[in-house]
């Protein structure tokens, strides 16, 4: 409704907007909200597994937009928020922290030396954040005079209830925490924690509130610093009132002759684990990716399932976007950082396509190939492998928040051959890293020409490569 009346809105809602900047205030009804609660894991039945997700004013959200993106090119023009935060961040994603936490890891222990991994978990991290001491840090970070205190206006005094199958709760005062499902929301949580990692020695990745701290451990001197950093940000949690959740953070002890330390976090002695889910990727002891390929598999079975006991009317032309929309991202998210290397998951993985393409009236009788040529699809052993190349031409362009030295290291070969932009492919002693992305990407890319590596953009570097395999159809396949 908004997009259709645009026009007769826009210099009204332009002056409501002035207004409210300018006065430092913000309309009641735009500080309400009704709560839809999400559930995540666990038992249905438990209200602290569900995430309360508000319901806000669209036209609240249009303001809250302008505010954001001004906060954001202030922040990252003066560089104030910290590279390891990989959350609500242009170029930067849950691939590029799996990317630069695997990269460093699966080196390590290429190199014969033991991790040890810590998982923290906040309790209800973006509902804890306390408004005063958040306020204190956005003025910190040069955030001040009107946008200040119409930040503080659109925090103090907020309403929310509960909504349930239109069902509502009564109206309960909001004092503390940023709402989620804003568009503000986010982007102050990352300003309230963008100091947790002053001081540490070890390793730290965060994605929002989902953070991660490791360190080599070659005797228990590096076990006692890795503790010693924990206690540190425990100090800051009590520091800041954003208390750990001790109970779910978890210890995953890497390499076959680790020290097993017991670790604590404000007096609980942290249990340790084979493996964790990983803003959605599983990581194990050992960094194989077969446990995350079974997952994989099982949701996309699933939702395969769902489709063909709901969808009576099987064409090409209905099922296909079905399949692209809610299947094959499943079997695709972030495989950069865990495409298998073991034949028997990437068989595991394309029985996922085999099962869609016989789903097709008329071609269960067809082979394998001739089915994905008919629907114009490439084997999923060639999309992962045509995501290594884009991905990496990302990183090579700037446009990735990955830096391209601290994961590749520029050729010295001095034949003409090829393109210009080589790439080093060092001698791995584990499989574990030769097929890591930073190693097995090289080859394939020493193959592409200068026209497609010298390309200016993603689109037109996606399309040049596509083009690539009409004329060689083995270049996305694996050797």
């Amino acid at each position: 409704m908004l997009i259709e009346i645009k026009e007769e809105v826009c210099i009204p809602l332009t002056v409501i907007f002035q207004k409210s900047l300018s006065a430092g205030q913000v309309p009641s009804n735009w500080r309400q909200a009704d709560v839809t609660p999400i559930h995540k894991k666990g038992s249905r039945s438990q209200p602290s597994n569900y995430r309360p997700v508000s319901l806000t004013s669209q036209i609240c959200k249009l303001f809250e937009t302008i505010v954001r993106d001004s906060i954001v090119d202030h922040l990252e023009r003066n560089e104030l928020i910290h590279d390891k935060q990989h959350g609500f961040r242009r170029g930067r994603s849950c691939l590029t922290n799996l990317l630069i936490f695997l990269n460093k890891v699966t080196r390590q222990v290429d190199e014969g030396h033991d991790l040890d991994v810590i998982y923290l978990d906040f309790a209800k991290a973006f509902d804890k954040v306390p408004h005063q001491q958040l306020l204190l840090k956005l003025e910190n970070h040069g955030i001040k005079s009107r946008v200040l205190r119409w930040i503080a206006s659109w925090l103090s005094d907020r309403k929310q209830r509960v909504s349930i199958r239109g069902r509502c709760s009564r109206w309960q005062w909001v004092l503390s925490g940023v709402p989620q499902g804003s568009v503000l929301g986010p982007l102050l949580f990352l300003v309230f924690i963008n100091d947790i990692d002053e001081g540490l020695l070890s390793n730290i990745l965060k994605f929002a509130d989902d953070t991660k701290i490791f360190h080599s451990i070659s005797s228990e001197r590096d076990c006692l610093s890795l503790q010693r950093d924990l206690s540190l940000l425990a100090n800051w949690s009590k520091k800041w009132q954003m208390e750990f959740n001790a109970s779910k953070c978890k210890v995953l002890h890497i390499g076959s002759g680790n020290r097993l330390f017991q670790y604590e976090l404000n007096g609980h002695v942290l249990e340790s684990s084979k493996k964790e889910k990983d803003l959605g990727v599983i990581v194990t002891d050992n960094l194989k990716s077969s446990s995350n390929c079974q997952a994989a598999y099982n949701k996309a079975n699933r939702v395969l399932g769902m489709i063909k006991r709901t969808i009576t009317y099987k064409s090409p032309d209905i099922l296909l976007p079905l399949y692209k929309s809610l299947v094959r991202p499943l079997v695709e998210y972030c495989t950069p950082a865990w495409s298998p290397h073991y034949n028997k998951d990437k068989v595991l993985l394309e029985k996922i396509q085999h099962r869609f393409t016989r789903m097709i009236p008329g071609f269960s009788q067809l082979d394998y190939m001739t089915r994905l040529n008919r629907l114009n699809l490439w084997t999923l052993k060639e999309c992962r492998n045509r995501s290594d190349l884009i991905e990496l031409f990302k990183i090579y362009k700037g446009l990735s928040g990955i830096k391209v030295e601290s994961m590749f290291e520029p050729s010295t070969d001095s034949r003409t051959r090829g393109h210009s932009l080589k790439l080093m492919k060092h001698r791995s002693c584990l499989d574990l890293r030769k097929y890591f992305f930073s190693e097995r990407v090289v080859n394939r890319w020493y193959e592409l020409d200068e026209d497609t590596v010298s390309a200016t953009t993603v689109n037109m570097f996606k399309s040049r490569p596509q083009r690539l395999r009409q004329f060689k159809t083995s270049f996305y396949t694996d050797t």
